[in-house]
């Protein structure tokens, strides 16, 4: 079973983060449109889902992904678009995980193809989950509590004397 956001996770050393599993972050079920749907569609599905990515799917095999970054630079300003199938603008093949790729993975994916969210499919290529760079925040807090919450407020501050008695 997958762990859902906020869901408490068990301590983990920082040696075995990069390698934990996918699977055992939160992440969000896709949203998805069939190839061929009209743009004005496929954004009001965005809207509708707080501007998470939406998957395009032929059938069961994912075909593409729609950003807001391919709305801002692709579809913005452009007179007529809207009417478009979605396919003539989405991010075609998408570099995607699955369940049991690694944390390291994920975080090496996004840090070099500067993604904010990664498409999961399962063995067959079907869209299976997205995977945002906040789940793996999320996951971190709550893997290493005492770090995160004893951080100062601003983190490069040097204390000049020790607090407290």
């Amino acid at each position: 079973m997958l762990k859902a956001p906020g869901d408490t996770t068990e301590r983990i050393s920082r040696a075995q983060l990069r390698s934990e599993r996918i699977k055992t972050l939160g992440h969000r079920e896709p949203v998805t449109v069939p190839s061929g749907t009209a743009l004005r569609s496929a954004i009001a599905t965005m809207q509708s889902n707080d501007g998470e990515p939406i998957l395009i799917a032929d059938g069961q095999r994912l075909l593409g992904v729609l950003t807001e970054r391919d709305v801002l630079l692709k579809i913005l300003g452009r007179e007529g678009i809207l009417d478009e199938p979605v396919d003539h603008v989405m991010t075609r093949d998408p570099q995607t995980l699955t369940a049991d790729s690694t944390v390291g993975e994920a975080l090496e994916l996004m840090e070099s193809g500067r993604y904010r969210t990664v498409p999961l499919v399962d063995e067959t290529g079907a869209p299976a989950g997205l995977l945002r760079q906040q789940d793996i925040v999320e996951y971190v807090a709550e893997a290493f509590p005492q770090e995160i919450l004893n951080l100062p407020p601003r983190p490069h501050q040097v204390m000049e004397e020790q607090e407290g008695a």
